[in-house]
């Protein structure tokens, strides 16, 4: 099937079915992650296809010479270099669809938990609190009669629609440009919605168009009784305004699986009650993650035997291998 010469480089951690799946067919080389890689010219010279599950920069891409084609396990790829893959004729892949119900579904769990308040409940319940007479204090926010803004409308933000439908709450979106198959009200700009619903759930990639757009202001437009989730990138949100907002009661509550800075949270959020918090587990469940790592890895089996990798990104369209 493939030559048994070409090389698969990993650097750093990935999923094991990755390292399984490739390891049938091609050589595998893993290494430490850092700027760029120590490796002898000869072997780096026989790297074919990269998989990775946490970003390539330039100076790796620049160090293999007969790269043809990066692997992303996830389907954000915004620590892949992906333009100056392109100008070297790589094809960057992600992972996407697969995890689009997972993660909609957490985005659901997130927001149920952040106005009924569960996990605070099972943890007064597990501290022996609920006794004859004590019971726990009634949450503050519903489900019911919300209004919610979903920040992003793509595959994944789509499915969280759908979810919502049943809860009987009101829908609106933001994106850069109208749906035109979407029923739902469209807001051309986030501080509109911001000003129009009560809850606002991001589910938006890290561009330099999403860099700490939630702010002081679209948090103040949503008001004491307003809710923030993100299921999107922490980047997109700045977490002081944050912080400050939930501490001084402008924003009602909030539930993050992402944030700025990885698996750094700052010990203002850990101290908030009306903030619940997730350590980016949105896609964590084990056959999502397999599947993933399934499709990390069917892309650079694709590649070299066909030519076609089964899920480009749109930024490194496929040329077919001649």
């Amino acid at each position: 099937m493939s030559d048994p010469r070409i090389a698969i480089l990993i650097p750093g951690k990935i999923h094991p079915r990755v390292l399984e799946k490739l390891g049938k067919l091609f050589d595998i080389l893993t290494v430490e992650t850092g700027r760029g890689p120590t490796i002898e010219r000869e072997t780096l010279s026989r790297v074919r296809g990269v998989a990775c599950a946490g970003g390539l920069n330039a100076a790796w891409i620049d160090a293999l010479p007969n790269l043809e084609v990066i692997a992303n396990f996830g389907v954000g790829y915004d620590g892949i270099d992906v333009a100056h893959a392109a100008s070297k004729g790589i094809v960057v892949t992600n992972t996407p669809d697969v995890l689009n119900d997972e993660v909609a579904d957490t985005a659901i769990g997130l927001l149920l938990n952040t106005l009924r308040q569960m996990p605070r409940a099972e943890n007064w319940l597990r501290a022996g609190n609920w006794k004859p007479g004590q019971s726990f204090p009634l949450s503050p926010f519903s489900m019911k009669g919300r209004h919610v803004g979903l920040f992003g409308l793509g595959r994944i933000g789509l499915e969280i629609a759908k979810r919502l439908e049943p809860f009987k709450v009101k829908i609106s979106y933001h994106t850069r440009s109208r749906h035109k198959d979407v029923a739902y009200d469209y807001f051309p700009t986030l501080k509109e919605m911001a000003a129009a619903v009560d809850t606002i759930i991001a589910i938006v990639p890290k561009t330099a168009h999403t860099h700490r757009v939630i702010d002081a202001e679209i948090l103040r437009l949503l008001g004491p009784d307003g809710v923030l989730i993100n299921v999107g990138r922490g980047w997109s949100v700045d977490e002081d305004a944050l912080i400050a907002a939930l501490r001084d009661g402008k924003l009602g509550a909030a539930g993050l699986d992402v944030f700025y800075d990885e698996p750094v949270v700052p010990e203002g959020l850990l101290s908030l009650p009306n903030a619940t918090l997730l350590p980016h587990i949105a896609s964590a469940s084990v056959p999502t993650r397999n599947a993933m790592a399934d499709l990390v890895a069917e892309n650079i089996i694709q590649w070299f035997t066909t030519g076609r990798p089964v899920t480009p990104v749109p930024e490194t369209p496929p040329r077919s291998k001649g």
